[in-house]
């Protein structure tokens, strides 16, 4: 599976993105006739690509040139004529994950609904030449995983169409959420609220990259030259290690040995209903031979703050504590299936090298067991026969 990796030391915008992609070795060519299936007339902008040098290294330019007045556009106004062009729908979807995080960010800063967002800078027709035209650029490279590197926060203050913001804008702030940042750099904007939006909507992880060969690297410039380092986006193109998919996830613990045990079941299901990968409870001996649990709940990282309250909530823990790991997923899918007890959803898992395996769903298991009034094992056993389990 081909896997890019944003390397964004110095930041992110869309044209550094864009500029990247290219690099890569998308054509420009390409780039312009998957453009010219939006409904905007060709001859209100222009595109193009040149070499450049940020502090001595080289990288490629994109730049968007467009009529000097341009309408702003509202959000629902862009998905519309997203889905009006004849762009492939991988193209489309990819399009639309960005602008709707983008018009989510909007909505929220200014206390509206997202169908009242009206976009200026992000609406700006160079901003969905950026847009569609990652999502045309990543198309073409058939990129299966997409990760990034922790973003800098910038400094400073930056003039808008609303005036002068702080950095990172409000925009950028709230895309910015449940993502990982650092402050090693000095002022300025590093990331654009569409560049926020790309690597927030697309992204399967932050952090180090995962293990997978590097067979190319794109080097895409930003507009200004920064003292501290060079503005430059680096794409590192490769193929994963391993032959299934990855992510990274937070596994928060703590340990408890002073509630009343009643409770930790309770505390099971409100975690599994708050938006937990995983919950669960092993036995300890903890200090003074008292006898204990350790509480370990996995998560996706923009649920982790909701479920550490829960847990500080729910239980007599004081704090917990958390850290990040990789993990690395077969590839799995929910079917119906027809058998002799009826249509049942089972588990689909696609092995490594393998023909897959079906594993029946135990709540359908249940249900049917219950309402045929069969032994659950019996219900599993014809289950496995008929949908080819080994």
């Amino acid at each position: 599976m081909k896997v890019l990796y944003f390397d964004c030391y110095a930041g992110i915008s869309g044209d550094m993105t864009v500029g990247a992609l290219l690099d890569l070795g998308v054509p420009l060519e390409l780039l312009r006739e998957s453009l010219a299936l939006l409904p905007i007339p060709c001859s209100s902008y222009t595109i193009q690509q040149e070499e450049t040098a940020r502090r001595g290294l080289r990288a490629t330019k994109f730049s968007v040139r467009t009529e000097e007045h341009q309408p702003h556009r509202h959000y629902s106004g862009i998905v519309a004529m997203i889905e009006q062009s004849s762009l492939p729908e991988g193209v489309r979807e990819r399009s639309r994950r960005i602008f709707s995080r983008l018009a989510g960010a909007e909505a929220k800063v200014h206390g509206i609904d997202t169908g009242q967002v009206h976009f200026h800078e992000v609406g700006g027709l160079d901003s969905i030449v950026d847009i569609v035209g990652t999502a045309v650029c990543l198309h073409h490279l058939a990129i299966g995983e997409l990760w990034a590197s922790p973003l800098p926060l910038g400094g400073g203050f930056v003039d808008t169409a609303h005036g002068r913001l702080p950095v990172p804008a409000p925009a950028t702030a709230e895309l910015l959420q449940g993502l990982r940042v650092h402050a090693e750099l000095g002022q300025g904007e590093r990331v654009t609220p569409t560049g926020a939006a790309i690597v927030a909507s697309l992204a399967s992880g932050f952090g180090p990259p995962p293990g997978f060969s590097v067979e190319q690297v794109g080097c895409g410039a930003g507009d200004r030259d920064f003292p501290d380092a060079p503005n430059i986006l680096r794409l590192f193109l490769g193929e994963l290690g391993v032959p299934c998919a990855g992510d990274v996830i937070e596994v928060m613990e703590t340990h408890i040995d002073d509630m009343n045990p009643e409770v930790l079941g309770f505390l099971m299901e409100r975690l599994m209903e708050a938006g937990a990968l995983d919950a669960a409870f092993s036995p300890l001996q903890m200090k003074k031979n008292r006898p204990g649990v350790r509480l370990t709940v996995l998560s996706t990282p923009e649920f982790l703050p909701v479920l550490a309250r829960l847990v500080l909530a729910e239980t007599t823990a004081i704090g917990v504590r958390h850290y990040p790991v990789r993990r690395l997923k077969l590839e799995r899918s929910l079917e119906e299936r027809q058998t002799s007890l009826g249509k049942v959803r089972v588990k689909v898992i696609h092995d490594v090298g393998g023909p897959g395996r079906v594993v029946p769903e135990y709540e359908e298991c249940r249900r049917i067991a219950l309402e045929k009034r069969l032994p659950l094992l019996e219900v599993y056993r014809i289950i496995e026969r008929e949908t080819g389990t080994p």
